[in-house]
């Protein structure tokens, strides 16, 4: 059955890849034709969406190739495999759309001071219908992957804000085609620039937080700890960890003092089973021992750790 089901998993990864390449491919070659017509437009909004496409096909190679890195058991140094593959990549095609941003914007501002002479507006407007629509083609490719995976989630935002740019594109490109009023392009380009920076700093905070292993977002260790301190048989808890492995699959530590005369392993058992019924936690590590003074061992680890999740009934330490 172990076999069948990695199977499965493959042929799955294996058919989400083949989604992604698809979206990649389409993206590619309108990039490459909207850098074209970029320049010969002398559209500083046009370059911006392709930039913005340039992040967007990275984001694509990356889902592909952190897809096949997935599949990687873990062994050697790499205990943990490589789950956080997709954080690393995050991270940096956060950064670059950071950096993406700023010089868009940067150049917007001097075409609002010194507007450029030789923007086409209708050129604009054709180009970003067109990038529209090969948007829409992208995300509904790519939307037929694997929506669980923290990579297919990234793509999807990226082509999703995407699209908003391509709308504020083809808006400039019809306001200048109609008024001649040349400042449209820059202000869209600086629409496409916030959408950049509001992308990439949600990238880098999600990476982030993953490398400082903070606890997954919407989950608070206390609660959790109070929670499961409320288990049958359960005297304390204490010494407890949650953090991220990646790919939001959500890991946790703690050291737990069972009350005679329950059994450890059977306490044991039923705190994993509320960790993943309730919290969806099944990388759990759990030290078991007996409390023979749980009062006396909570006020010793207060000291030590400062956190103590006492079971109801149990005086809490002073």
């Amino acid at each position: 059955m172990g076999h069948d089901h990695g199977t499965e998993r493959r042929v799955a990864s294996a058919r989400d890849r083949r989604w992604l390449l698809a979206a990649l491919a389409l993206i590619v070659a309108f990039m490459a034709g909207e850098v074209v017509a970029g320049l010969l437009a002398h559209s500083l909004a046009l370059l911006a969406d392709a930039g913005h496409m340039l992040t967007d096909a990275a984001a694509l190679l990356v889902a592909v190739i952190a897809s096949r890195v997935a599949e990687r058991p873990a062994r050697g140094a790499f205990t943990y495999g490589f789950a956080r593959v997709d954080a690393l990549s995050g991270q940096a095609n956060g950064i670059t759309l950071l950096l993406l941003a700023a010089g868009f914007t940067y150049e917007a501002v001097h075409r609002l001071i010194s507007p450029s002479a030789g923007v086409h507006g209708g050129v604009v407007a054709v180009v970003a219908a067109i990038g529209a629509a090969v948007n829409l083609g992208a995300t509904a490719l790519a939307g037929r992957a694997d929506r669980a995976s923290l990579n297919v989630r990234g793509v999807l935002a990226h082509l999703v804000t995407d699209a908003w740019a391509f709308g504020a594109t083809f808006v400039a490109g019809l306001v200048i085609l109609g008024t001649g009023w040349r400042p449209a392009d820059a202000l869209a380009s600086l629409v496409v620039a916030a959408l950049m920076a509001w992308t990439g700093l949600r990238l880098v905070r999600e990476a982030g937080r993953i490398f400082l292993e903070a606890a997954p977002e919407g989950l608070d260790p206390n609660e959790m700890g109070e929670d499961l301190a409320a288990v049958d048989g359960v005297a304390e808890v204490h010494d407890l960890h949650v953090w991220v492995l990646g790919s939001r699959r959500p890991a946790m530590s703690a050291h737990v003092l069972v009350e005679p005369p329950y059994d450890c392993h059977a306490v044991a058992d039923a705190l994993r089973s509320r960790l993943g019924g309730r919290y969806g936690i099944d990388h759990v590590t759990l030290q078991v021992d007996h409390a023979l003074d749980a009062v006396h061992h909570a006020d010793n680890c207060a000291d030590a750790h400062g956190v103590v999740h006492v079971a109801p009934g149990i005086d809490e330490p002073n």
